[in-house]
């Protein structure tokens, strides 16, 4: 099951968060005036993405409340099948404030039903969205490395209500922290799965990785931690309205890959690779946290 259509919001006080830097390793704070350099990367990426026939619906942050990461918002909900939205529980107390957009999605789109995790915060338990879980939508399997960001209870309580299976894992990145989102380390689509094995220490869990994405029908394709750094794990394929298969991955992340892997993946879809090095540095997110995919 593959998206042709995403949402993606607008920035107008994008920056670094103190608040998500505490266990985001991948964010730099690049100083002031980095609405600007954010605002023409994120615009020249929706362009990209219409351009190729793939449907984007653009909402607009607002100034107030304050929401440096509003431009993420595939952490706070995501959408399924049948009218279905779920709502997530945040790590970042200002990233619960992005919540804020909820009227404007009811506007432009028509859910029937939304499954609300957010009662988790006052258990100071977090589940973020697709950052969180990397899903394989076609068999219903929600792949998750546990961090202070992803939590088992939480995620079998998502499996549970959404008929998912859950595959539980830990990874670290290059200092030996968790990874703080999945996402980053894992991108599952249709026929392949990119996946930074070096940063699952645990043999076990390895092999119940690979053996689930080998029975499902993925080819692996690995990453290095040096390469995860460089948000290659952190992709999505897309379809345009007529079917045509994309990858989405940054600049960075496909400057990153080698022939050898670029040409693996390019079998399978065509790549598109927008440059947004202020939102990776500053964000410390890259292209597929910028879509929620509606379906």
């Amino acid at each position: 099951m593959i998206a042709s259509h995403v949402l993606m919001i607008r920035p107008v006080r994008f920056g670094y968060n103190a608040e998500t830097a505490v266990n985001n390793t991948f964010q730099q704070d690049g100083g002031d005036n980095t609405q600007d350099g954010a605002l023409k990367e994120f615009d020249a990426f929706v362009t990209l993405l219409r351009a190729h026939d793939i449907s984007v619906t653009v909402l607009n942050d607002t100034p107030t409340p304050h929401t440096p990461d509003a431009i993420f918002p595939n952490n706070w909900i995501s959408f399924h099948p049948g009218g279905i939205a779920c709502l997530y529980p945040m790590f970042a107390g200002n990233r619960r404030q992005e919540r804020k957009a909820l009227n404007a999605i009811k506007s432009a789109f028509t859910i029937r039903r939304f499954i609300d995790f957010t009662h988790y915060e006052t258990q100071n338990l977090f589940l973020e969205g697709t950052g969180s879980m990397v899903f394989d939508r076609s068999r219903q399997i929600a792949y998750a490395c546990l961090s202070p960001r992803t939590n088992e209870e939480v995620l079998h309580d998502f499996c549970r209500q959404m008929h998912f299976s859950p595959v539980v894992f830990h990874a670290t990145d290059v200092n030996g922290q968790a990874v703080y989102h999945t996402n980053v380390m894992l991108c599952v689509a249709e026929n392949f799965a990119v996946v930074c094995m070096e940063s699952i220490t645990d043999k076990r869990e390895q092999d119940v990785l690979v053996n689930k994405l080998t029975e499902t029908g993925k080819e692996i394709i690995p990453v290095t931690l040096a390469q995860m750094t460089c948000f290659a794990g952190n992709m999505l394929q897309l379809q345009s309205r007529s079917g045509k298969r994309f990858l989405i991955l940054s600049n960075t992340a496909r400057r990153a890959l080698s022939p050898a892997q670029a040409g693996a993946l390019e079998k399978y879809n065509e790549l598109l690779s927008p440059a947004i090095p202020t939102i990776e540095r500053n964000g410390g997110g890259s292209v597929r946290c910028m879509m929620a995919e509606v379906f």
